[in-house]
């Protein structure tokens, strides 16, 4: 239920705490305090409760070495202190009057809870087991299934709340419970997922539970208590159950709509009459027990006609016999004129009428009469069937109108799990004393003593009720659930002394009195679970009247209630509340066996009498009688707590309160982590683990996020995702700015579905920083094997030749560590949700390297985003290379790996370098050399490789123009724009001119770097077939070239890549880790 929890000064005398403001000398916190989400927080005295004396200074010098962390850090008096005068009340009801008086102003102290076990448990819990099915059916019960199987309905049923009520013993001792009860105690044991679901479902429960004790008050009245004031009567004997149903409706809503209005005028008055509907039940019991020792002396007369063996209704005669002898005349009685067509002795009559006797017999012969061993058996049968005493009569050849003779029969088919299911809800109610944990002394003494005594004493009055019902009650008596034999009695109330109306009277107060606290204490639990916002379409529940009435969820709780008061019938709504009771017990049993078996250093009970083989037993039991009593109702009770616990997991605030299953996924997540570890993966359980290594801006916002969508496509949710970043400086001074980033880089994963862990570095440099992040990203088994990064697109714009270094440092680092390395070209353009239209996604297949490159195309095919995008597989043949063969064997390679693609085989015949290349090397080389000598500012770099780019670009211009070169030799990567313009500009009228020019520069060629022309012509040659086939691609996937070894040439390295995807849109540069990742076996 919903808490507020007020924190008591105790004045110590100390002249200090005097000196304060006012502000500081009382601890209070407002009806309700919330933290960032909205939600009411649970106040605590313990370390790091920042609103607590905010502004106390310590004066003294004993502890001057922690004084700077005293505002964190309490100093232990200071702590004792608070948990000394901790307390936590019950919302309750406040009194209308005691709001006028209050209003506009702040309590500053309150009342101490002084509830012992008697008062604040033992009772309370009685009166909530004690109740409406041991009065109306319990006789029922015995007589259909007999004393044996009755003994052992009731022994399942209790074992199961005693072996709960152990569990939650344990639970409720483990620590303090503030109000709220069951609910508080399963969500946090087991999380706000479970906790919502079972909370829901004891909600449902508790509501149903109305829903039953209201019909069984309107049952009492109509049948035993004012039979004529029903609305609606039968003509003929078939219509009677639906007559009884429909005055169950109607009676039953006028009694909901004035409890409603009861419940919502003033709590209060049902609070204080709650001892007067307990003592009726207390009063209800004895009166039994006071008849059951009186047979023994003398049995009540209440005698039952039989006919044959057949039980007669007792409402339409006075007499048991067929005739009678009044003046020596012999005539007809009522009971003849039911069986035949008129009063004559010739009249024509019923044949089993005709044919059998009547017989009297005593429906309470007494405990001492032996009926007992009559009543050891069950008489089970359909819905119907006449309730007939074991003894010999003669049977009628025609039985048609058996069915409108006045005979009692059965009106629903009774089995042995029909009966646990509608006695189960006669054990539930364990929960009181723990509901009221607000209001007692010492909870958790009070607690596990007054639970345990309670179903101790009530299993106790059930068991010998079974026994007293079957040794002093005839069995067609037992079988007569409404009493119809006996004159409209009650059954249980012909046993009673002094009169059968101490049970009728008493049983109607203590059905109304449940009733009334099941209204009154569902529409708590509803709003206790609506203000913790873990359900977010019920927190409208969460809001009541200003004295925290809970209005909404009570109009909610009558409308649930409604429906269980429509199906008008106390057994087919008793097995509806048992599942949900049911199935909260089971998740207390589990919560206790889970809490035990995780040995969580926090679960340390004072309640020591207890074993998880215990709780595993009830929660075992739970769900036993969850199916016995009725296997497709257990599944819809478990289908909608399943929906529940989805939607809380889909949609809910995000809580963690220490729960069970948050500890069991820590132990879940060692054992396989450790388990992981013993060996690599094997190839066919290879997948790209990545760690996505992110840059931010000064504002630190994430600079590329569609990197995290090319990630979430990539990934599809499966597998290991750590989203990586780096901060330049030092831990100590940039702590918050790490924290800042690391939420930032939440909310970037959060808006693009990417599902993974988040990870920040801080670093005295960034090369560092993402070296750390490489090396020791992930645990044990669960490390990235493959690192995905973004192309550094500015890197010859920068003024910091480090941005371009740290790039090929961390290609350097990937290589070493044996990990798989994506970069992404232009990754701005990649798609975010949009799903792209048919299209290709090339790969460019040059070297092997693992096979990533094939398999990186089929998991993004497996995403939405690139569904509808078809593979194509490009190769290089070389000279010596038989393509078509090479095909071939591609193609039966893909058909092995299961894979659908395009093939192609591209031949790149050895050619001439041409004179471009060559310039383009003597452009790269004399830029880097020059860099490398001279210390110059960042303009006058510009300036200076701007004249080296004009100057030679003119001489190959000139090159160019020679119209003897065969085109097929020389190639040009530029657009073809380009080319034209620069031709166009710089043709020369002679060829000599251009013969002349290029002789010229022969000397500047013969001194280049003969590795870095070669490089430089792979990477144009490529290119150029690459534009030419895969211009169009959605996505180019082409094989990463390694860096150099020499670190000299690294600059170099950056410009072949450049030239190498030139004039490509989206590409994605792929480095294998040196294993095999995809495999064509089984």
């Amino acid at each position: 239920m919903p808490t507020n929890f007020t924190v008591v000064p105790v004045d110590d005398g100390r002249k200090s705490s005097q000196e304060h403001s006012d502000d500081n000398n009382v601890l209070k916190e407002e009806d309700e305090e919330t933290i960032g989400d909205g939600n009411p927080r649970e106040s605590s005295p313990f370390i790091n409760n920042a609103d607590d004396d905010k502004g106390t200074l310590y004066d003294g010098k004993n502890m001057a070495l922690f004084e700077e962390e005293m505002d964190s850090n309490p100093m232990v008096s200071s702590l004792l202190n608070k948990l000394a005068n901790y307390t936590n009340l019950t919302q309750g009801v406040r009194e209308h009057e005691e709001a006028d008086e209050d209003e506009g102003a702040k309590k500053q102290t309150v009342k101490s809870p002084q509830m012992g076990t008697f008062i604040g448990v033992y009772l309370p819990c009685l009166q909530n087991i004690l109740g409406v099915i041991l009065f109306l059916r319990m006789t029922w019960i015995v007589g259909t299934a007999g004393i044996l199987e009755s003994f052992i309905i009731v022994s399942m049923c209790c074992s199961c709340t005693m072996l709960t009520a152990i569990s939650m013993s344990a639970i409720a001792t483990n620590g303090v419970v503030p109000a709220g009860g069951s609910y508080y105690m399963i969500s946090r044991s087991l999380g706000p997922e479970f906790g919502g679901a079972v909370g829901l479902c004891f909600y449902l429960g508790t509501t149903f539970a109305g829903a039953m004790y209201i019909l069984g008050t309107i049952e009492i009245f109509l049948t035993y208590i004012v039979p004529s004031a029903a609305i609606f009567k039968a003509e003929e004997k078939a219509e009677e159950a639906d007559a009884l149903l429909n005055n169950m409706r109607v009676y039953g809503t006028c009694c909901l709509t004035l409890m409603a209005l009861v419940v919502f005028v003033g709590v209060k008055y049902v609070n204080k009459l709650a001892l007067v509907f307990l003592a009726c039940v207390v009063l209800s019991i004895l009166a039994i027990y006071a008849g059951v020792i009186k047979t023994i002396f003398e049995s009540p007369v209440f005698p039952v006609c039989l006919l044959g063996n057949r039980t007669l209704q007792n409402h339409g005669f006075d007499k048991c016999m067929k005739t009678e002898i009044i003046d020596n005349v012999t005539v007809t009685t009522k009971l003849w004129s039911l069986f035949c067509k008129g009063p004559e002795l010739n009249a024509s009559c019923n044949e089993y009428f005709t044919i059998n006797n009547v017989t009297e017999i005593q429906g309470i012969p007494g405990l001492t009469s032996g009926v007992i061993s009559e009543n050891m058996w069950g008489s089970y049968g359909p819905a119907g069937m006449l309730v007939e005493k074991a003894m010999p009569s003669v049977p009628a050849s025609d039985s048609s109108q058996d069915k409108l003779m006045p005979y009692v029969v059965n009106d629903i088919t009774a089995f042995f799990t029909l009966l646990v299911g509608i006695y189960f809800p006669s054990v539930t109610g364990i929960m009181a004393g723990s509901n009221r944990s607000g209001d007692l002394r010492d909870a958790q003494r009070s607690i596990p003593i007054g639970t345990i005594l309670a179903i101790a004493t009530t299993t106790i009055i059930y068991l010998s009720c079974v026994v007293m019902f079957g040794a002093c009650i005839e069995g067609v008596l037992l079988r007569d659930k409404f009493g119809d034999s006996v004159k409209g009695n009650l059954v249980i109330g012909t046993l009673s002394w002094p009169s059968p109306w101490v049970i009728v009277i008493g049983s109607f107060f203590s059905c109304c009195g449940a009733g009334l606290q099941s209204l009154t204490g569902a529409p708590r639990l509803l709003q206790a679970i609506a203000r913790d916002g873990i359900v977010p379409f019920l927190e409208v529940f969460g809001h009541g009247k200003a004295n925290g009435e809970p209005t909404w969820a009570l109009l909610l709780t009558a409308v649930i209630c409604e429906s269980g008061i429509l199906i008008a019938s106390l057994d087919a709504v008793a097995p509806i509340l048992s599942m949900f009771f049911l199935m909260c017990y089971l998740f207390v049993n589990l919560a206790c066996a889970l809490q035990t078996l995780l040995r969580t250093p926090n679960w340390r009970p004072r309640f020591r009498y207890y074993h998880w083989t215990l709780s595993f037993l009830g929660m075992s039991l739970c769900l036993a009688l969850m199916f016995i009593s009725s296997w497709y109702y257990a599944l819809v009770a478990m289908l909608i707590a399943g929906c529940i616990y989805k939607y809380i997991e889909y949609r809910g605030a995000e809580k963690e309160w220490g729960d069970g299953i948050r500890g069991l996924s820590l132990n879940a997540a060692r054992y396989a982590l450790i388990r992981l570890e013993e060996a690599p993966p094997h190839t066919k359980n290879w997948r790209p683990q990545l760690l996505v290594l992110l840059n931010l801006d000064s504002e630190l916002s994430v600079k590329h996020p569609r990197l995290l969508s090319f990630t979430t496509q990539l990934k599809a949710g499966k597998g290991l995702t750590i989203v990586g970043s780096v901060l330049e400086g030092t831990f100590l001074s940039r702590e918050s700015d790490a924290k800042r980033a690391e939420q930032s880089i939440k909310s970037a994963m959060a808006a693009e579905k990417t599902k993974g862990f988040c990870h920040v570095v801080v670093s005295s440099n960034l090369r560092d920083g993402f070296s750390h992040l490489i090396q020791s990203a992930g645990l044990g088994g669960m490390k990235h094997n493959s690192v995905l990064m973004a192309w550094p697109a500015s890197w010859r714009q920068s003024s910091d030749p480090q941005s371009w270094k740290n790039f090929i440092e961390t290609v350097r680092e990937t290589t070493a560590a044996h990990q798989a390395l994506l970069v992404a070209k232009n990754v701005d353009s990649f798609p975010h949700q949009e799903r792209l239209a048919e299209g290709t996604i090339d790969v460019w297949w040059i070297v092997h390297d693992g096979g990533l490159l094939m398999l990186l195309p089929f998991l993004l095919q497996q995403h939405k985003v690139w569904r509808k995008c078809k593979m194509r597989i490009f190769t290089v043949a070389q000279l010596d290379d038989n393509s078509i063969q090479m095909k071939k064997d591609l193609q039966m390679f893909l058909y092995h790996l299961r894979l659908n693609a395009e093939v192609e085989v591209v031949e790149m015949h050895d050619s001439d370098i041409s004179a471009f290349t060559y310039e383009k090397t003597l452009v790269m080389e004399q830029r880097s050399q020059m860099l490398k000598q001279m210390h110059l500012s960042r303009t006058e770099r510009e300036r200076e490789a701007q004249l080296i780019h004009d100057r030679n670009t003119a001489s190959h211009a000139a090159l160019n123009d020679k119209a003897d070169v065969s085109p097929e030799r020389v190639h040009m990567t530029w657009t073809k724009d380009k080319f034209c313009t620069e031709r166009n500009r710089n043709r020369e009228p002679s060829a000599n001119m251009a013969v002349r020019d290029l002789f010229s520069m022969k000397p500047e060629w013969e001194s280049l770097n003969q590795s870095n022309v070669r490089c430089m012509h792979t990477a144009i040659k490529l290119n150029e077939v690459v534009a030419n086939k895969s211009q169009g691609a959605h996505l180019v996937l082409l094989n990463m070239p390694g860096p150099p070894k020499n670190r000299g040439g690294d600059e170099n390295y950056m410009e072949f890549l450049e030239v190498l995807m030139e004039g490509l849109n989206r590409v994605l540069l792929v480095r294998g880790g040196g294993r095999e990742v995809i495999t064509i076996y089984s």
